[in-house]
């Protein structure tokens, strides 16, 4: 007898085998889609590194473009600055060597420093290569785009700073003390630009204190340093304002010089000569304009009531120091350079020079 439920246990039809095995993820439709989405993902591996090959490239062709144009910038700005130099060089070698034909014909003739001589004739902005000979061998069209310009600024039309102390002796002997009448002229140039006269007045302290350290202490101190140039006042607690207003009538030179009553404006006239009127200036100013003074007589004959107060001491019809500015212009950029010269005979030599560029 056969147990009931042995036909349980039989086979499955193959019908149903089929079915279970396509069921299964091994089966043949899981099998086919699992080939379908390997060979996606392979194309997507294939894109993306492509993909990181082109920008990796791209980034590299970018570095190496951006390195050659940085060079280019570098090496243009450099040859831009050595022309520069050059040129501006040249501009001062040739403001030299008017002021030094300039004391050879004072020399010759007995002529004093004026506004009228070629000298103080200001060069305005011309284009470089209308200094160049216009011959075969010259192409102007290749030469550089540059604009130059410039001056020469008599630096005794003006009061310096310095003659406010006055040093004598030298070594352990050595002293140094304010100098009354310059104290009184630069008091009177204050008034006449309104500014503060406590501001001068501590600024000539410092510089009193300044300058007997200099000649007796060689240690270090806390002091500010003898000023060389007239932005360096600032070191004696003189302000931007005040600078500003004073750069036209104020200068700073390394030792005591008169006012060329030549060049002086009214301002600085009336400040340097005690009883002289700002109205008494503007009458000085205007009679040299028709005839430089040759002597200092001849402008005491133009104000005779301060006749007594012109004297050899404080003032002067000749010059000594000068400054020659020049300015060039290279497309977008502005190079100006300043230079302190000192004429003595028929040499005319640099004190020093700065440069300063803009754009």
């Amino acid at each position: 007898m056969k147990h009931p439920l042995r036909r349980f246990a039989s086979p499955p039809s193959r019908g149903a085998a089929l079915a279970v095995r396509q069921s299964r993820p091994g089966g043949a439709l899981g099998g086919a889609r699992l080939c379908g989405a390997g060979g996606h993902h392979e194309r997507g591996a294939a894109l993306l590194l492509a993909m990181l090959t082109v920008t990796l490239v791209a980034t590299l062709a970018s570095a190496a473009l951006w390195q050659q144009w940085r060079a280019t910038e570098v090496e243009t700005a450099e040859r831009q600055r050595v022309q520069a130099a050059w040129i501006l060089t040249g501009a001062l070698d040739w403001a030299r060597l008017i002021l030094r034909e300039d004391a050879r014909s004072n020399q010759n003739s007995g002529n004093p420093d004026h506004l009228g001589e070629p000298w103080a004739t200001p060069l305005e902005e011309a284009r470089l290569s209308s200094f160049l000979a216009a011959d075969k061998s010259n192409n102007t069209d290749d030469t550089l785009q540059a604009f130059l310009s410039g001056e020469v600024i008599d630096l005794q039309s003006r009061m310096n700073f310095l003659n406010l102390v006055k040093a004598s002796g030298s070594g352990a002997s050595a002293s140094a003390d304010i100098s009354p009448p310059d104290l009184l002229a630069f008091t009177r140039l204050y008034r006449l630009l309104d500014l503060p006269q406590s501001e001068l007045d501590a600024a000539v302290q410092a510089l009193l204190v300044t300058t007997r350290l200099a000649a007796n202490d060689p240690q270090p101190s806390h002091s500010a340093l003898i000023p060389a140039k007239l932005a360096q006042l600032a070191w004696l607690g003189m302000g931007r304002a005040s600078l500003a207003a004073l750069e036209p009538h104020v200068t700073v030179l390394p030792e005591r010089t008169p006012i060329n009553l030549n060049t002086a404006s009214a301002q600085v006239l009336s400040a340097s000569v005690p009883d002289l009127s700002l109205a008494m200036a503007q009458k000085l100013v205007g009679e040299r304009e028709r005839n430089p003074f040759r002597h200092i007589a001849d402008a005491a004959r133009v104000v005779p009531t301060v006749a007594s107060q012109l004297t050899d001491a404080n003032h002067d019809v000749r010059s000594r120091y000068f400054e020659v500015r020049g300015r060039l212009r290279l497309d977008d950029t502005v190079i100006e350079e300043r230079s302190q010269v000192v004429r003595n005979n028929l040499q005319v030599r640099v004190n020093w020079r700065e440069r300063i560029t803009s754009h």
